[in-house]
């Protein structure tokens, strides 16, 4: 992502950003990677203290343990159904 297709343009004596069709495109591309491979911070921490609750059952640990898992497979960008 960059600048290019962004400018700031005069409209009835205000400064408003101006940015094309293409910038859009480029910027909501970007954002629907993020949001199919990465998940929130806070997330992952809440996934990690299951993971080392000593009071958490097995059950939750495993579950908590393999998102975190999944997560880092989706981190890398390529999901198991784009493989070829």
């Amino acid at each position: 992502i960059s600048s290019d297709g962004v400018r700031v343009e005069k409209v009835m004596g205000r400064e408003v950003v101006v940015v094309s069709h293409e910038a859009m495109r480029t910027l909501a591309e970007a954002a629907f990677v993020d949001i199919n491979h990465l998940l929130r911070p806070a997330h992952l921490k809440s996934l990690k203290s299951i993971v080392e609750d000593k009071d958490a059952s097995d059950n939750d640990k495993f579950v908590a343990y393999d998102f975190l898992k999944n997560a880092n497979i989706a981190a890398g960008g390529v999901l198991p159904m784009d493989m070829p």
